[in-house]
């Protein structure tokens, strides 16, 4: 595949790279490294193409403005070849995740990468081959049988929400999330939005109602007369 026209004026030996935001693929989307691009990404998009996102998620990682990505140093660093100019297999690799909007031209000598990928399309599932087509219906079944993460945080939030606008107290509501079965790290941090979200400080316990008992007298001092008839000797 030689490169589109468009990508003609990209510079050969550095190239800003910059995050493409997506509001909704950078909270639901699957990073780049993970297992589901690696095992079902892979196969649509060549193993150019997959190396070059996973090393823009990680430079992206520790730069999140962006970085200027030097060519041939990474291309050697990927295992790919560097000569050819502007039609080498990197190069390639760039145009060819544009081709699949994961990454767009901004300027003659800047891109714009996506870190988090979306799930494969119906079209692209069909392209898969077939064992690793079941692979992915499996993998489906599974995500919609197992809450992730975010939907849990989620759902602890709205259920602590509810503990603490019915009164309860920081201690009640975290012990009441406790056996919902939620993760005590789940149910601190529901705790702490919810009273964000109500814009108020933390309840405290109520005072204890139990008013204190009586000082205990001191034992009597033992009488002579018990001692001595005791036995005790005098």
């Amino acid at each position: 595949m030689s490169l589109p026209n468009q990508y003609l004026t990209l510079p050969t030996d550095v190239i800003r790279i910059e995050p493409w935001l997506d509001p909704v693929l950078d909270k639901l989307g699957h990073d780049a490294r993970s297992a589901y691009v690696e095992r079902f990404w892979l196969p649509i998009l060549g193993p150019t193409t997959t190396l070059f996102l996973r090393r823009v998620a990680h430079e992206l990682e520790n730069q999140p403005n962006g970085f200027d990505l030097q060519v041939l140093p990474t291309a050697s660093a990927l295992g790919l070849g560097v000569s050819g100019g502007r039609n080498t297999p990197f190069l390639r690799g760039m145009a060819r995740a544009a081709k699949f909007k994961l990454a767009r031209l901004v300027g003659h000598d800047t891109l714009a990468v996506q870190a988090k990928l979306p799930p494969l399309t119906r079209t692209q599932i069909e392209r898969l081959p077939a064992h690793i087509r079941d692979e992915h219906a499996v993998w489906q079944d599974e995500a919609r049988r197992t809450p992730d993460v975010e939907q849990l945080r989620r759902r602890a939030r709205r259920l602590a929400l509810s503990l603490v606008e019915l009164g309860e107290t920081d201690e009640q509501v975290e012990q009441q999330l406790h056996r919902w079965k939620i993760h005590p790290a789940l149910a601190h941090d529901a705790l702490r939005w919810a009273h964000e979200r109500r814009g108020a400080a933390p309840a405290a316990a109520p005072p204890s109602s139990r008013q204190p008992g009586p000082r205990p007298e001191p034992p009597a001092a033992p009488r002579p007369d018990l001692i001595r008839s005791s036995g005790a000797p005098r």
